[in-house]
C-alpha cells in the first residue's frame, strides 16, 4: 500500500516563498589573466596581476559562478558598486571575451 500523503510544501508556504528564502552568492569577474605556475607561484604579497580588462570595460556578474549579467563599476562614497548594463551572454564568459 502506498502512502500518498507526502507533501513537500505547507498549505501556507507558497513557492515563491520558497525561492526567495535560497541563498545565491553573487560573484564580479573584473578581467582575467593567464600566468605560468612559476610566476603565480614566486608571488608574494604586492604583487600585481595584470588583467586583460580596463578600467571602462564592462565586468561579468555571476550568480553560483554562472554568468547572469554585465555591469559597469562605480565609486560611492567609499564603497565600490556595480550597475547592472545589460544581460550576460554566457557563450562570450566562456570564450573569455570582455
Amino acid at each position: 500500500m502506498q502512502d500518498h500523503s507526502l507533501q513537500f510544501q505547507s498549505a501556507s508556504e507558497s513557492p515563491m516563498s520558497q525561492i526567495e528564502a535560497v541563498d545565491v552568492e553573487i560573484s564580479v569577474v573584473l578581467g582575467r589573466s593567464v600566468l605560468p605556475m612559476s610566476q603565480l607561484l614566486r608571488m608574494g604579497r604586492g604583487a600585481v596581476i595584470p588583467l586583460d580588462a580596463s578600467e571602462k570595460d564592462e565586468v561579468w556578474i555571476l550568480a553560483n559562478n554562472h554568468p547572469v549579467a554585465r555591469g559597469e563599476i562605480e565609486i560611492r562614497e567609499d564603497r565600490i558598486a556595480i550597475t547592472v548594463t545589460r544581460p550576460a551572454d554566457v557563450y562570450d564568459f566562456m570564450a573569455g571575451a570582455a
